[in-house]
């Protein structure tokens, strides 16, 4: 009786010429996403932690957002690696068996510092509205309303006290949180630049800037989009406003959006021109060295992969939205279209490092062409597919809309329900 084999990669691998030991491309899409996602978490908490940690008032209302945002994305950072797991129920053993001579059980113990470090935070920063919730709230009738409230109970912690002494603990607490969380995210996602960077057999890979580049258009990529959200939330609070006929109030919040968002932009520049000078840096230090396999790297950044590094991430992602924050009399809609271009430019940089990683045979002879499965077919196509990279890009927003029914995130004044 004939038994099929299934390889896990021959569904997305078309090979060109001699492509032994490497005969197929195993990471896929989904760990294109990983990297990207914990890169948005580290991201938006360090946008939180401007406001938090360095005072940037200008700030408070979308650092305040990022704040929360950051924890919806964090469960979602791990996701892309249970879809690839072909036992994603021995996802747990890392963690129950700590140690740091594994990167990946490394990761573990990083990934649940900084989810205490994030929680913990946003318990100080909120915890005047959960108590000032339960006065609101008490004697309440309705299946929803109770169920907040006994939510809120569970949230104070048992600490209700709300006097001026109590909120600047609060304040003191939330600041040093903050100041410590920030190297713990670069960390977090400097890991994935790491694992990568580390690989000695992959020419492409092997760098030591490669945590480094990582951990710097992480910031950029988790900037642009909370930007980018915040963005489109007060257009759509302005919108439902203006169709009610409340024009002062939907000036009040244009308006703010225009002068946070200008404040946000001038650090997402800042950033931007940090993680593209490290990449350049990065090219032209391979060039000069000119190694042994530069020969075989030439071929694959000058040829193979040109278009995808030079077109789609380095002038499309980089240069054009660069010069459209750059530019004077920015608008909200040239904003918006340079974040989703910066986000662009952020996930083609990790599908190069990924995918083109892997595309070129370690032998030097062959190549390798990925062609990420659209229509599945397959539970092994769905995960690996562009299905399975909507879902966890989709996953993040469904979690923040969940934790802002409790966690108003830009609910400016306090015991509002």
């Amino acid at each position: 009786m004939n038994q099929e084999v299934i390889v896990h990669g021959i569904e997305w691998t078309v090979k060109e010429l001699f492509v032994y030991p490497n005969e197929y491309i195993y990471w896929s899409i989904q760990i294109v996403m990983y990297p990207y996602m914990t890169g948005l978490v580290a991201g938006a908490f360090v946008l939180s932690s401007l406001y938090h940690v360095f005072g940037q008032e200008q700030l408070k209302d979308i650092a305040r957002f990022s704040l929360v945002f950051s924890l919806a994305l964090l469960p979602v950072a791990a996701l892309p690696l249970l879809l690839h797991l072909q036992q994603p129920t021995r996802a747990m053993e890392p963690l129950l068996t700590p140690h740091f001579t594994s990167a990946i059980s490394a990761f573990g113990i990083v990934f649940t510092t900084y989810a205490l470090i994030v929680l913990s935070e946003i318990w100080f920063v909120y915890r005047e509205f959960f108590v000032n919730q339960l006065s609101v709230l008490e004697g309440a009738r309705g299946f929803w309303n109770r169920l907040r409230l006994g939510v809120y109970k569970v949230l104070t912690l048992g600490a209700r006290d709300v006097s001026e002494e109590a909120l600047a603990v609060d304040h003191k607490a939330a600041k040093i949180l903050a100041g410590i969380g920030i190297p713990v995210a670069c960390f977090l996602h400097g890991y994935a630049g790491f694992i990568f960077g580390s690989v000695k057999a992959n020419a492409l890979w092997m760098s030591p800037l490669m945590p480094v580049i990582f951990i710097m258009s992480a910031v950029v990529s988790g900037i642009a989009l909370c930007m980018l959200t915040y963005i489109v939330i007060m257009e759509w609070q302005a919108f439902r406003l203006r169709r009610t006929g409340s024009t002062v109030e939907a000036g009040r919040v244009k308006g703010a959006e225009s002068e946070i968002i200008s404040q946000a932009a001038r650090y997402l520049l800042g950033f931007l021109v940090a993680a593209i000078s490290l990449e350049l840096l990065d090219l032209i230090f391979r060039g000069y060295t000119a190694m042994k396999s530069w020969d075989i790297l030439r071929s694959v950044m000058y040829g193979k992969d040109f278009v995808n590094i030079f077109v789609l991430q380095y002038t499309l992602g980089n240069l054009v939205p660069f010069i459209l924050l750059l530019l004077p009399g920015r608008t909200v809609r040239r904003t918006v279209l340079a974040l989703l271009l910066v986000l662009f430019g952020v996930f083609m940089m990790r599908w190069n490092v990924v995918i083109g990683g892997q595309a070129f045979s370690l032998s030097f002879s062959g190549y390798m062409h990925y062609h990420m499965p659209v229509f599945p077919h397959s539970l092994e196509t769905f995960k690996e597919g562009l299905f399975g990279a909507l879902t966890v890009a989709a996953t993040p927003f469904v979690l923040f809309w969940l934790i802002n029914k409790f966690v108003p995130s830009l609910r400016r004044v306090p015991g509002e329900t």
